[in-house]
């Protein structure tokens, strides 16, 4: 203890810091450590950019599978790729997720595209729910959709956003985005039948 500061106050202390640290998560220091790492990162530092792009490699991965299939992996690493020639470009490091998010989802919608690929299949009877019969055969129906119809079903059922966040993601107009998904869920329904 320092001289002047009663121990019981210094005890006080240490207790309010340890509670301080109980209510963040895993997931809250990561993100905080995330924003450390832009800041430095932007700033030069090599390590901390190597450091942001490993936390960032299995979040852009997770995005860009469903959307561009086997391309996935090529996807992410445009992604990534995009992330670092243009992490400058970011204003506020509290954004990196959402910036990620846009990037990440354009990345492998342009991927999909350009590659062009597209797996029919012929489904058989329709295995029960929870099954990994079940998963292999939404993502057969998932693969003969196109990119931007994957794109806005991973984003508003997957990911969760709402019709807005989705157009601002997928840079189309809110009335885009929702005409896009109500032919997304057709076209699913129409191949998940046939």
């Amino acid at each position: 203890m320092s001289e002047g500061v009663p121990a019981d106050t210094a005890r006080a202390d240490i207790a309010r810091a340890d509670t301080a640290h109980a209510d963040t998560g895993p997931a809250d220091t990561a993100r905080a450590d995330a924003v450390r790492w832009v800041r430095a990162a932007q700033r030069g530092d090599p390590l901390a950019m190597t450091r942001l792009l490993d936390e960032l490699t299995p979040y852009v991965g997770r995005l860009c599978a469903p959307i561009a299939l086997a391309d996935g992996p090529d996807a992410a690493q445009e992604a990534l790729i995009a992330v670092f020639q243009n992490l400058r470009s970011l204003r506020e490091p509290a954004a990196l997720y959402g910036w990620v998010r846009r990037i990440a989802v354009r990345e492998a919608v342009r991927v999909a595209q350009r590659n062009a690929r597209q797996q029919p299949a012929e489904l058989a009877e329709i295995p029960a729910p929870g099954s990994a019969e079940l998963a292999v055969d939404v993502q057969d129906v998932l693969d003969r959709l196109s990119p931007e119809h994957r794109a806005i079903l991973m984003l508003r059922e997957v990911e969760g956003l709402d019709e807005r966040s989705a157009a601002e993601v997928l840079a189309v107009s809110a009335g885009t985005a929702k005409s896009r998904l109500s032919r997304a869920k057709s076209a699913f329904r129409k191949a998940w039948d046939s």
